[in-house]
């Protein structure tokens, strides 16, 4: 037997790897005729041995069409097999020596498949199914290890719910208010190491029924029984229970980093110190594959920032960073790619399988979601359709005469309107068109589920849990422990509320409006002379236009604050993150670096230009006079934006009241009637452009334009009690707020 390499037909190509073309070589014995149909020699070392040419889709293209036997006029034909069948190679066509190559469209690269050879065991991969495993597409991100999610000990959970209704009021013009039912007899329970699906069509009730189990709802309003370990739920467990919405409400110019970082500092016990904390953070990030992106920006509508997939992982990481007993999650595949919404679901089996118990809404998962949950809620109409294993749900659905009448998806089956793809029988509601009615379909499934599995189950409910009464009671003796004291916390909550905040106020559109509003101001005022009584009183008028421009611009500032920023509070005080009071004293300091910035490159601007009193004294007076006009008028925003919680209506709102104040300032009306000359000492332009007036022009008259110049100590005086009086009024708004889910 000749041991040289084999003489192939030109139109043949190099495989993939060197050890593939000596299989070949090892199982062709003899060699092939010196010349192909073409007269083209058959030894192609360009293409197999000699050559290391990488070919063009194209090029390769070109050479299996030349080296066919149905374009050659060979004796051989033309064969197309897909993957599986080219593994199956035909001892006929080795011995004939038939040489046939095709180029794969449908791969991924461009490969090359012989026959003529035995394929080594090895090189198999379609002989052996695929693990479950297998099938989840390796996350570069991650890594290929397996992240131990939060492995340290915590208080295991055995979450039962029985009976559980919910009913909320339907107000109505024309009628009285009317109780609509949003869930009806819901049963269930949830052991930990367990993950269990809430399942339903939209406005089934699935995320009434996750706020009630996370007690986000007012037990008040509840029907029925949930227990945690045989007890009653407890606020104090809100330590325990980790609930990330649907939404993902994140600072937007935050990074992947720091908005894990603040969340461990707030919400892990004192007990760390702040680099254990930090420490936490980083491991979190490791064990959710966020590495590459750490430093990434969070991103939102008008930021561009991380993936969606990566900012669902930021999401969990927040709730998983206080390593909780109980994870409840509304719809974490919502938006997500299939590859993204598998790694997800499987990074919850991770987080299960560690000893917590986890539970999530999802909406229509393929196939493959569905068969990773461990427990099946169906909800429809608020009504329980199903609860049990997963996997046993077709079999249960079949026992009672519903089965879909095509190959389907388990969760779209449960999900879609039965009356298109399911055959409901022994219903006894069928009418003589053939297809039962929804409300009829509807009827039968919730009393096919009462009259078979209802009883069964709630037996199950009754039985103890496995857990001595010391563990049980744990649950009751939890105490509500903040993570940092009330310094750290306002500290913590004023660093992230700067680095928040300073690319919103030093935006280049900010900067362009003070700046060319006070480049105006100066042109128009030029080095205006004050000798005269005409460009005394042009002067005044600059002087009411800076108290004007600096009590209107900062209101409407202000007034987005608590508005914008509902959904993070609402959500961070339901996870007792932080004391509202830290929180609303940070939140107003923080601006206040930021806003002395701005109102200072516009009087460096102005003052100059139009020719003010060229003295440090008058100068400094100016400035702090205009920054107790800010945080006055930023008061008023505040309260304005926290009374209403609408943008609608506080801009609108806010508009009147500048405008009243404005009109009442002084300046376009000097005899203001007496039944509403109060208003202009509810206004911050008057008291502010008098003591403008004073500084300026104490020494050159008594009055001005009608308005007298005193001391100026009644002025500054009711600047101070509106800087604390609005804010007060903000934070008694807030106080009275309710955290809504």
């Amino acid at each position: 037997m000749s041991t040289e390499k084999p003489p192939l037909a030109s139109g043949l190509a190099r495989t993939r790897s060197e050890q593939l073309y000596e299989t070949l070589a090892a199982a062709i014995k003899s060699p092939f005729g010196s010349m192909d149909a073409n007269g083209v020699p058959a030894t192609a070392p360009a293409a197999i041995g000699g050559g290391r040419e990488t070919l063009s889709r194209k090029s390769s293209r070109r050479l299996m069409m030349s080296a066919s036997p149905g374009r050659s006029g060979g004796a051989g034909t033309h064969i197309r097999k897909s993957r599986s069948a080219q593994l199956k190679l035909e001892l006929e066509e080795v011995s004939s020596g038939a040489a046939l190559s095709r180029a794969s469209s449908a791969s991924l690269g461009l490969s090359f498949s012989f026959t003529g050879f035995a394929m080594p065991p090895e090189e198999i991969s379609d002989s052996k199914p695929f693990s479950d495993d297998e099938m989840i597409p390796e996350d570069n991100e991650a890594g290929n290890k397996k992240p131990k999610f939060q492995a340290e000990p915590t208080l295991p959970i055995f979450l039962k719910f029985k009976e559980v209704t919910y009913k909320v009021k339907i107000k109505k013009l024309t009628s009285p208010p009317a109780d609509k039912e949003i869930l009806s007899g819901i049963n269930g329970s949830v052991n930990p190491g367990e993950v269990l699906a809430l399942m339903g069509p939209s406005g089934s009730g699935k995320t009434t029924l996750l706020s009630l189990l996370g007690g986000r709802i007012s037990q008040s309003s509840i029907g029925g029984s949930v227990s945690y370990n045989d007890k009653p739920y407890s606020k104090y467990l809100k330590s325990k229970i980790g609930f990330v919405t649907q939404d993902d409400v994140l600072f937007p110019h935050l990074t992947v980093k720091e908005t894990l970082t603040y969340a461990a500092r707030l919400r892990l016990p004192k007990t760390l110190t702040r680099e254990q904390k930090e420490q936490r953070a980083i491991e979190v990030i490791q064990e959710l594959g966020l590495e590459r992106c750490q430093d990434t920006m969070i991103g939102g509508a008008f930021v561009r920032g991380v993936s969606g997939g990566e900012r669902k992982r930021v999401s969990i990481g927040n709730e998983i960073i206080i390593n909780p007993s109980l994870l409840l999650l509304d719809e974490p595949t919502s938006g997500l790619d299939s590859t993204t919404a598998l790694r997800t679901i499987q990074m919850l089996h991770d987080i299960a399988e560690a000893g917590k118990t986890v539970i999530t809404t999802i909406h229509q998962p393929s196939s493959r979601l569905f068969h990773r949950f461990d427990k099946l809620i169906l909800l429809g109409r608020g009504n329980l359709l199903y609860f049990g294993k997963s996997s046993e749900a077709l079999v249960y659905f079949s026992s009672i005469g519903c089965s879909p009448l095509i190959t389907m998806n388990p969760a779209e089956f449960c999900l879609i309107s039965p009356m298109d793809r399911v055959q409901v029988g022994n219903s006894g509601r069928e009418p003589q068109t053939g297809k039962p009615s929804p409300a009829a379909v509807h009827e039968y499934l919730v009393e096919a589920y009462e009259t078979r599995v209802a009883e069964q189950e709630k037996k199950k409910l009754t039985d103890p849990v496995p857990l001595d009464e010391e563990a049980k009671a744990k649950v009751l003796r939890l105490k509500r422990q903040w993570g940092a004291s009330w310094w750290e916390q306002y500290c913590i909550l004023f660093s992230r509320g700067l680095k928040e905040r300073r690319h919103e106020y030093f935006s280049w559109l900010r900067v362009t409006q003070v700046l060319s509003t006070a480049v105006i101001l100066g042109l128009l005022w030029w080095q205006s002379d004050i000798r005269t009584p005409r460009g005394l009183q042009d002067q005044a008028g600059l002087l009411f236009f800076i108290a004007v421009f600096w009590g209107f611009f900062p209101v409407f500032t202000a007034i987005f604050a608590f508005p914008q920023e509902r959904a993070m509070l609402n959500k961070e005080r339901a996870a007792d993150m932080y004391r509202l009071s830290a929180y609303f004293l940070a939140r107003t300091t923080s601006d206040l670096p930021l806003d002395f910035i701005l109102p200072s490159l516009f009087l460096l601007v102005v003052y100059f230009m139009t020719g003010l009193r060229l003295s440090p004294y008058p100068f400094f007076l100016s400035m702090l006079t205009v920054f107790l006009c800010i945080i006055a008028s930023q008061g008023l925003g505040l309260a304005i934006g926290a009374i209403l919680m609408d943008l609608k209506k506080a801009t609108t709102l806010a508009s009147v009241t500048v405008m009243t104040f404005m009109l009442a300032g002084g300046f376009f009306v000097k005899k203001v009637p007496v039944f509403i000359s109060w208003i202009r000492y509810l206004s911050f332009n008057y008291h502010t452009y008098k003591l403008l007036l004073k500084v300026q022009y104490k020494d050159f008259a008594q009055s001005i334009n009608g308005m007298r110049i005193d001391n100026g100590l009644t002025e500054v005086v009711a600047l101070v009690v509106m800087i604390f009086g609005y804010r007060l009024l903000a934070y008694l708004s807030l106080r009275q707020m309710k955290i809504t889910t």
